[in-house]
């Protein structure tokens, strides 16, 4: 792909919304498949009281919209103000205490997991039947679209087109599968990880091609050469669960 190809997927605007400043993709099609849309706010003439406590509105408790959910509330049921990456604003946005608390959960993924995906780790990778592994560098691209496959063949894979995750793991049988449409956490057997129980070893994809009738697919194993190569790849199997979720949530929001 063409640099300056790549340079207008990755171009952002800043564009202002009712409800802040937002820095988006220039291109629509080239947004973030973990973004979340705007959502529409109820009307003010629908909402008389709070949709937490119920209070009535008037000159002295004002309503508020929470800029995640679009619902109603008073000023003590919608006064944090936190970052939501996934609708790209700027600045903290006032949000409802339920909507607050899922977007301080997300925030991890974007401080620490979203940074190594980017980053991107060392893999066995073997294509669909083939015998014979390629060494490659995985990574997540800039706009979080694509993975980006790099070793002596270069591949990217939409990361809208996986359908299904399977977790390769050691110490736990069997490997747990996820469809993307029917999600089911990982999250036990990545935190029993850490503890040392079982370990990431590998991930198995598996994933759309257009104009292909069956499913491709894809397996990545952490090689064994080098722990602290183990090490980064394991961390990454751990990123990429955290992505697959987020990816989950934003088709079913």
């Amino acid at each position: 792909m063409s640099s300056g190809v790549a340079a207008r997927r990755d171009a952002k605007k800043l564009v202002r919304s009712p409800s802040g400043l937002r820095m988006v993709p220039e291109h629509r099609a080239f947004g973030s498949p973990f973004g979340l849309e705007e959502p529409q706010w109820v009307p003010d003439k629908e909402c008389p009281r709070c949709m937490q406590c119920d209070a009535k509105f008037d000159f002295i408790t004002r309503k508020h919209h929470c800029r995640r959910c679009g619902k109603c509330f008073c000023d003590r049921c919608c006064s944090q103000k936190v970052p939501l990456r996934r609708m790209c604003f700027v600045d903290p946005v006032r949000q409802c205490a339920d909507c607050a608390l899922v977007s301080h959960r997300e925030a991890e993924f974007y401080d620490k997991q979203l940074k190594v995906l980017l980053s991107g780790a060392t893999f066995l990778v073997t294509f669909g039947d083939s015998e014979k592994p390629e060494t490659m560098v995985c990574r997540l691209s800039n706009n979080q679209r694509c993975l980006v496959l790099d070793g002596d063949s270069h591949h990217e894979i939409e990361i809208a087109h996986v359908c299904t995750v399977q977790i390769l793991t050691e110490g736990f049988t069997p490997g747990v599968e996820k469809d993307i449409h029917t999600y089911t956490s990982l999250l036990g057997s990545l935190l029993a990880s850490e503890a040392g129980s079982t370990r990431a070893t590998g991930m198995l994809l598996q994933y759309t091609v257009p104009g292909a009738e069956a499913a491709a697919q894809l397996r990545l194993m952490a090689g064994e050469d080098a722990s602290g190569s183990k090490r980064q790849a394991a961390a990454w199997l751990a990123a990429m669960h955290k992505a697959t979720k987020l990816l989950y949530e934003s088709r079913d929001q």
